[in-house]
């Protein structure tokens, strides 16, 4: 399911117009992506947790000169699946 299919799907269960769904869709990802950007964690009960992960300076090789190098600290965004979520995965 890609962005349209989400939003066609989402003004059907909420009947309501595509346009109506589209603003909302886009609002609730514009919304998470802000708070995780502030390295706030983001809670749906049932459905997940989008989080800020911070990767520590480690050292790595270069694969064309096989030479050491430090790869740089860094954050990334991670989400984890609610028990919800998890538990429909299984039926």
């Amino acid at each position: 399911m890609n962005k349209t299919e989400l939003i066609a799907a989402v003004a059907e269960k909420a009947g309501i117009s595509k346009k109506d769904a589209d603003s909302a869709v886009n609002a609730v990802i514009d919304s998470i992506i802000e708070a995780v950007a502030k390295e706030e964690k983001v809670q749906l009960v049932g459905f997940g947790t989008f989080e800020v992960r911070c990767r520590n300076e480690r050292p790595g090789r270069d694969p064309r000169t096989n030479q050491p190098i430090t790869i740089p600290a860094s954050k990334s965004p991670a989400f984890k699946a609610g028990k919800a979520f998890k538990d429909a995965l299984g039926k």
